[in-house]
């Protein structure tokens, strides 16, 4: 498998705690975290596959890190990139835009021509409404640290072993 990219906010301290998980779930030295808050377009073009993560802001919203970055990633060729997003969010207080973030992510890679691996399934989670679902599926892995923090164990297990899968 070649090395993966796993870009995430150092701001966001739950955010920061799922991408090592994700990190530790695979071979260490396949997975490279880099801060968003210090990317460049070669930072996103030096790898093949690609992990990125997010929470959500506000009412539905992109943190600002992300929300920074994202004018440069619409204006870059990601044709034959392999994208896999995770995204936190919390259902109870935010059940109308649960995981926008997520799904704003995720439009934007696949504007670049990212293809998205790791979708999963909404089963399990109540919200009213998210742009992160497509076709009753998220659009890659969910985290709910304030109602489902004794899930995160095992739903970042299962979404990495589905990833290896997937990367090449």
């Amino acid at each position: 498998m070649k090395k993966i990219g796993l870009f995430y906010g150092t701001s966001t301290t739950k955010t920061a705690a799922v991408a090592k998980k994700i990190k530790a779930a695979f071979e260490d030295d396949k997975v490279d975290i880099i801060p968003v808050e210090n990317v460049w377009e070669k930072d996103f073009k030096e790898f093949d596959n690609i992990i990125v993560g997010v929470s959500t802001w506000f009412d539905g919203e992109l943190p600002t890190y992300w929300d920074e970055v994202r004018p440069e990633l619409e204006s870059l060729n990601l044709k034959g990139k392999k994208v896999a997003v995770f995204g936190l969010g919390d259902q109870k207080k935010y059940p109308e835009n649960f995981v926008d973030g997520m799904g704003i992510l995720a439009e934007t890679f696949e504007a670049a021509g990212a293809m998205l691996i790791g979708l999963t399934s909404t089963e399990g989670y109540t919200f009213e409404h998210s742009r992160a679902v497509r076709d009753g599926k998220f659009v890659g892995l969910v985290i709910d640290f304030e109602n489902q923090q004794s899930k995160t164990d095992e739903r970042v297990k299962n979404w990495v072993e589905e990833l290896k899968k997937k990367f090449d």
